[in-house]
């Protein structure tokens, strides 16, 4: 029996298949169906009619801003087609623009990426924007530390957050945003683990949690490409087993490939990368023009109920 005749006699779909998570691959949103679900008229979903969504979020990550490839039209294009799907606010998973932190960047070329970012995102200004540093953000090669330009510090101004790692709360549910970029790439600093543990040991027992990281706090893809995962990622699951009640999921970019761990009750999502390959064609190991692999350019609409739940859908886009 192939796929499409397995999936006809369980009654479902590609789609729904990508929803519940057995898949990794969703058809845009349809907003007209209950609680946006790709759903027949009439058909419903038992589980989900018993529960309350509290936010949808879109997830963008390594949107790698660029001129070239007529990347701001196509963003444009992308942020059309998300706002059809009546989202409360966007996190961005980092590399927002294409690349500063190579020694031969100049500050020019710098400050060309974080304006096309400006001008982008002064067009979504009705929406709320959580952004969280990527390792092609920084501008490393400038010509000394108390340079402005130099390092995180102008990344968070051109990001307009609070600061590297921060967090904040909407509609019952507690969002924290990490900082990954540290040494042995992929970690927390001191500073930062001591902020995270104070940050959940504060909050009332089973308060739903969401983190944002650049890197993947845990994945299966990184094997796939070479590494890239948080290598302190055995302090990061004993310190969520000890709020297991609290840390729900984590969603994350920087590979450009898409993946679900699901690890001591908590899902880890790896959700591409909106340029996909870096908005060019692709290569010899791509799928498909723009694909970086196997994984299409896409992004990810985050369903967060009352009751704790997650639901993750990837959206490829065309554009």
């Amino acid at each position: 029996m192939n796929r499409r005749e397995l999936l006809k006699g369980l009654g479902l779909t590609a789609g729904t298949v990508a929803a519940t998570g057995l898949g990794a691959l969703a058809a845009p949103v349809d907003t007209t169906a209950p609680n946006g679900r790709n759903e027949a008229p009439g058909t419903g979903n038992a589980l989900a009619a018993k529960k309350k969504r509290a936010l949808r979020i879109a997830h963008i990550t390594d949107v790698h801003m660029r001129p070239e490839h007529d990347a701001p039209k196509r963003f444009r294009q992308c942020m059309e087609e998300i706002k059809r799907q009546k989202i409360d606010f966007f996190l961005n998973g980092g590399d927002t623009i294409y690349a500063a932190d190579y020694g031969h960047i100049t500050r020019d070329r710098v400050n060309e990426q974080w304006a096309i970012w400006k001008q982008l995102r002064e067009e979504l200004s009705g929406y709320e924007m959580h952004s969280c540093l990527g390792n092609h953000d920084m501008w490393w090669a400038a010509p000394d530390k108390a340079d402005a330009m130099y390092g995180k510090d102008h990344v968070v101004k051109q990001l307009g957050t609070p600061g590297r790692y921060y967090s904040f709360d909407k509609k019952g549910w507690h969002f924290v945003i990490l900082d990954s970029n540290n040494s042995k790439a992929g970690s927390l600093d001191e500073a930062q683990r001591t902020w995270l543990e104070a940050d959940l040991q504060q909050l009332a027992p089973n308060t739903p949690v969401l983190m944002l990281s650049h890197y993947p706090l845990l994945a299966a893809c990184t094997s796939l490409d070479g590494g890239g995962m948080h290598t302190d990622y055995k302090y990061l699951i004993d310190l969520f087993y000890q709020h297991k009640d609290k840390v729900k999921a984590c969603v994350s970019g920087h590979i450009h490939l898409q993946d679900r761990v699901e690890y001591n009750g908590v899902q880890y999502f790896c959700n591409g990368a909106l340029s996909g390959f870096w908005w060019e064609d692709g290569d010899k190991h791509s799928a498909g023009k723009c694909w970086y692999q196997q994984t299409p350019p896409g992004y990810a609409i985050i369903d967060l109920y009352e009751d704790g739940t997650v639901e993750n859908r990837y959206i490829p886009h065309s554009f």
